[in-house]
């Protein structure tokens, strides 16, 4: 079986995500992005424009009927 920590890019990063609580197929997803301008901030902090954005990207199915709370949970969960 294939070892998965041998395939994270930002190893440092992927322990700050793991420490915080977040599952590891999630954490070696965003530690893996090529994207250098990674957005930290909290999900409550930004707009529900920018939550559905980042729902439409990660492919959440509904999100145009969800409230700002509603976006949130999804994107915890994905």
């Amino acid at each position: 079986m294939k070892n998965e920590r041998n395939s994270i890019e930002n190893e440092e990063q992927y322990e700050a995500l793991r420490d915080k609580g977040m599952s590891k197929q999630k954490a070696a997803r965003i530690a893996n992005t090529e994207n250098p301008d990674y957005d930290s901030t909290p999900y409550e902090d930004r707009t529900k424009e920018a939550l559905y954005e980042k729902a439409r990207e990660v492919g959440i199915e509904g999100r145009s009927k969800m409230t700002k709370q509603a976006l949130i949970e999804a994107l915890r969960n994905s």
